[in-house]
């Protein structure tokens, strides 16, 4: 039999999982890591741990079979993160810098404030902020001194996947859905900006190449040696062609650490006039890229595993459902979980994390409710996003993550959207999508081929009340309003 493998790298634990060619699991591994939080700003990862927990997850899901029996990996990876690494020694030069960290906004503030650059930043597809890889860049050479004192023989920039393909294939390449999540990719051209990179004094030697998403990045080294990588997609791009979202208007949300609804708007760049991102959907070797608009929220998987962590409200993420189903409403009390600013729509960064409606009545089974409600209203805001941009209706939308499992989310999601929500039968999809890709690829497939995959498990229809929506949504909007502004 044959086999595809992905390595499916998130931002609190690493996955590796072993498909059997008719798309089913054979075998999956899971290691998380450490969060190093070295202020209430920041967020970094250790480059090293990363590595070896997907050494580890690999050895794990391969050591029952013959590895010659493995035809491809793919890989994909929490995005906007950023390594900055040695040429020589090979060793990280800092502590990887998260997407969630916020230590840069004088950084984007003074980006903001030479006009001349808007120009520039306009064919990225993205706005000026934290949440992208540039920023970081620009902290690491100015913070660092060995990366200030190497920057133009010695220093390599990447984001995760790059950081993997260069340990584990020798390669310095990434994929063009996470060059275009660092704010230094033009999307028209489809290539490094030369013009940012001139102005900013950013080498474009210390960048990887930027090679289409299904090609082939190198063979493996190690562990399962002469196996090739031979697609590379950020996470959220993989959740999208995992759930088969390959034609124009398809439409996914995934509910993980972060929350990302994605819309696939084919060959044609759209520019949002409602807070979204444009972005590459993918790209394959030969053929013109796929574009997506994007809706990102930070904190939605990350806002239970708070109550869990900081709050010591539930000993496990999954005891959320039953807490919060212990009230039969949210007792009006609406979470806004901004620990890192707001993303889409509203890209507010002096926001913050508040919570709402509170009276002596209120108890800890409201808080979660409204801890999941916040993921659904969030939701609801990307998916209207969407609708305003392209002018059109979506009928469902396709979701996958790992809060898919729990029912009362989904359910509300549902009535809060208006909309019948769709899970698949596998809710990795993630790591389905980006193997999937590998293997198609390989074996010169075509991508209509997906269809062949996809399995549709459960499906949720809305069961709510308009009135009762609506005064939900203007709760909602005015617990947002007052989350403003904080800083």
């Amino acid at each position: 039999m044959d086999y595809f493998l992905s390595i499916d790298q998130g931002t609190t634990s690493t996955r590796s999982i072993l498909f059997e060619q008719s798309g089913n699991i054979k075998s999956s591994h899971q290691v998380e890591f450490k969060q190093i939080f070295p202020d209430n700003i920041s967020v970094e990862h250790d480059a090293i741990e990363i590595l070896e927990t997907v050494k580890i997850c690999i050895r794990n899901v391969t050591k029952e079979i013959d590895v010659k029996s493995i035809k491809s990996v793919g890989i994909t990876n929490q995005r906007e993160t950023i390594v900055a690494w040695s040429k020589t020694t090979g060793m990280p030069l800092y502590n990887a810098i998260v997407w969630q960290d916020t230590r840069t906004q004088d950084i984007c503030d003074e980006l903001v404030a030479d006009k001349e650059l808007s120009v520039f930043f306009d064919k990225t597809g993205l706005p000026v902020a934290t949440y992208f890889s540039l920023s970081k860049i620009l902290w690491l050479i100015r913070n660092v001194p060995d990366i200030k004192k190497t920057l133009d023989t010695d220093v390599c920039f990447g984001t995760i996947d790059s950081w993997l393909i260069y340990n584990l294939t020798g390669n310095y390449y990434t994929d063009v859905t996470n060059a275009s999540r660092t704010l230094l990719y033009d999307l028209y051209k489809m290539e490094w900006s030369k013009d940012l990179l001139s102005k900013l004094s950013i080498p474009i030697n210390s960048l990887p190449e930027v090679k289409p998403s299904f090609s082939n990045f190198g063979e493996m080294n190690e562990i399962i040696p002469g196996v090739p990588v031979t697609a590379v997609l950020g996470d959220q791009q993989a959740a999208l062609f995992g759930q088969n979202c390959t034609k124009k208007g398809d439409v996914k949300n995934t509910y993980g650490t972060g929350c990302f609804a994605l819309t696939n708007t084919g060959n044609n760049i759209v520019n949002s006039d409602n807070g979204l991102l444009t972005t590459i959907a993918y790209q394959k070797e030969g053929e013109d890229a796929m574009y997506a608009l994007e809706g990102s929220v930070p904190i939605a998987g990350a806002a239970v595993q708070w109550l869990r962590d900081n709050l010591n409200i539930i000993d496990k993420s999954e005891d959320i459902e039953s807490l919060a189903m212990l009230e039969k409403d949210n007792g009006d009390v609406y979470f806004v979980p901004a620990f890192s600013g707001l993303f889409s729509p509203h890209w507010d960064e002096t926001a913050r994390g508040s919570l709402f409606g509170l009276t002596r009545f209120s108890n800890k089974s409201h808080m979660a409710r409204a801890v999941l409600e916040s993921v659904a209203f969030q939701t609801y805001e990307l998916i209207e996003s969407m609708e305003i941009d392209l002018d059109t209706k979506f009928e469902n939308l396709k979701v996958d993550g790992g809060m898919v499992d729990n029912n009362l989310l989904m359910q509300f999601q549902s009535d809060i959207l208006g909309k019948s929500i769709h899970s698949q039968e596998i809710n990795e999809i993630t790591a389905l999508g980006v193997g999937l890709a590998s293997y198609l690829y390989i074996m010169d497939l075509p991508i209509s081929a997906m269809s062949d995959y996809i399995t549709s498990s459960k499906t949720w229809n809305p069961n709510m009340s308009n009135e009762t929506r609506i005064n939900f949504l203007n709760s909602w909007h005015k617990a947002i309003e007052k989350a403003k502004n904080w800083l």
